[in-house]
């Protein structure tokens, strides 16, 4: 069990950490991103960034949450300064 797998946001289960960089915007405040396995990944920003102000463009890296449902889905967390 790493020190990522230790955080838990209270609501079940968590996926892993990772970084990834976004491709498009989509509708309904959905990302496109890619790892660096080159998947592509659907995310939506985290509920917590909700109040603040995050805009993301494409080719900005940003750290996601997987789910551990779906490894196609996830959570962004927050924008990786460059």
């Amino acid at each position: 069990m790493g020190a990522d797998d230790s955080v838990n946001e209270g609501r079940g289960a968590t996926g892993k950490l990772v970084e990834a960089v976004v491709e498009e915007e989509l509708p309904n405040a959905l990302f496109r991103l890619t790892l660096a396995d080159r998947t592509q990944v659907l995310a939506h920003v985290s509920d917590r960034r909700g109040h603040d102000f995050l805009r993301l463009l494409p080719g900005d890296r940003v750290e996601i949450r997987l789910s551990p449902y779906d490894d196609r889905r996830g959570r962004i967390l927050r924008r990786v300064r460059k």
